[in-house]
């Protein structure tokens, strides 16, 4: 094995107030072991632990209220029982020396009938119905049409956020990080293709980033902005396969422009799609998206030890976050700096389940 303790990814790094052991982050991952009322099972606090040797944790999405939920076997942030459970994983990544973010997540019309109580349609900022399917409780079926969110409805849910937030710090997290990614009800909002309304809401760019923005300062009125991140991905086109908004450089620029001047501690960019690939699309430099945010970035996307020492001796990143690497890699950071071969988690063991496939992965002899 060859040591590369030395390499500067490894070193403790400072992000704001934060003290990190280095530069990786554990990025969120939905893995469904939650039960149907979204609490973490006991053994999540095994899981997160095991990897608290990340500079920083993200947690798997994390539902703001019922109404936010749009997979089975999500965890929330509403209830007593909640936040009793979340605690106990927290302290058990502090026991570990580790430090800890709670994604907040919305999914607006991500979501299906299924997953809410008498069948209620799932909420958006327009009624465009998403491509394909969604897995619920009994498998795959096909999206439906949201309902649009009536006008005076939308205080409540930034209410919602605040709400979450506060229970977030509630059970000790060291912060939070406001998901607007993926498609998901912040970012329905802010693309021209999922947001037509004709309110304050809608229409107009700064119009489309009202709404966003108004919960991001929800959030900061509880954490300070020093505690708080964001995750987007600019160039996503999921559900489907074409870009969701047709002047994404300017409406991202623009968004990140704002949320730089409210002086969040760190853009968390997707840089590309998911599991496909890391290509630039619809005029997006994600170098120049990065030199929009005064804040620390992290950078996310199929990222290796060699792409990533590469983007930050160019200046482009701040941190990095790995995702699916950390399912079968507990003790990822170590294999990596020791040069070590990583192990691979089937898909199977991906969603849903119990501990085996999530905290039983042991680690290097």
């Amino acid at each position: 094995m060859t040591e590369l303790s030395s390499s500067r990814i490894f070193s403790p790094v400072s992000i704001g107030s934060l003290e990190l052991k280095n530069r990786i982050v554990m990025a969120p991952m939905t893995r469904s072991r939650s039960d149907d009322g979204g609490v973490p099972p006991d053994y999540a606090a095994d899981y997160y632990a095991q990897r608290a040797t990340a500079g920083l944790i993200v947690t798997e999405a994390t539902n703001i209220s019922a109404q936010a939920r749009g997979y089975p076997r999500t965890p929330g942030i509403w209830s007593d029982a909640q936040i009793a459970a979340w605690k106990a994983i927290v302290d058990a990544v502090h026991h570990r020396d580790g430090k800890i973010f709670l994604q907040l997540w919305h999914t607006g019309r991500m979501s299906h009938p299924d997953m809410h109580e008498g069948g209620a349609l799932p909420v958006a900022p327009s009624a465009i119905k998403p491509h394909g399917q969604i897995r619920v409780h009994d498998g795959m079926k096909d999206f439906v049409t949201p309902r649009a969110l009536e006008t005076e409805e939308i205080p409540l849910i930034i209410e919602d956020y605040r709400r979450a937030a506060h229970n977030a710090k509630l059970a000790g997290f060291d912060g939070v990080e406001v998901h607007s990614a993926n498609n998901y009800l912040l970012e329905q909002f802010l693309r021209d293709s999922t947001n037509q309304r004709t309110d304050q809401y809608g229409g107009s760019l700064e119009n489309r980033l009202r709404f966003p923005l108004e919960v991001v300062r929800a959030v900061i009125d509880v954490w300070g902005a020093e505690r708080v991140g964001i995750r987007i991905s600019p160039v996503t086109t999921a559900p489907g396969d074409t870009p969701l908004d047709s002047r994404t450089m300017e409406t991202f620029g623009t968004y990140l422009d704002a949320l730089s001047d409210l002086d969040l501690l760190y853009v968390h960019d997707i840089e590309g799609v998911t599991q496909m690939s890391r290509v630039e699309t619809g005029g997006v430099s994600f170098a120049t998206l990065r030199r929009r945010f005064k804040g620390a970035y992290i950078a996310n996307n199929q990222y290796t030890l060699a792409l990533a020492e590469a983007t930050l001796a160019r200046g482009d990143a701040d941190l990095f976050s790995i995702g699916r690497p950390f399912i079968a890699n507990p003790d990822l950071v170590g294999r990596l700096r020791a040069g070590a071969a990583l192990a691979e988690a089937p898909k199977e063991y991906w969603y849903g389940g119990d501990a085996t496939g999530y905290s039983d992965w042991p680690a290097m002899s």
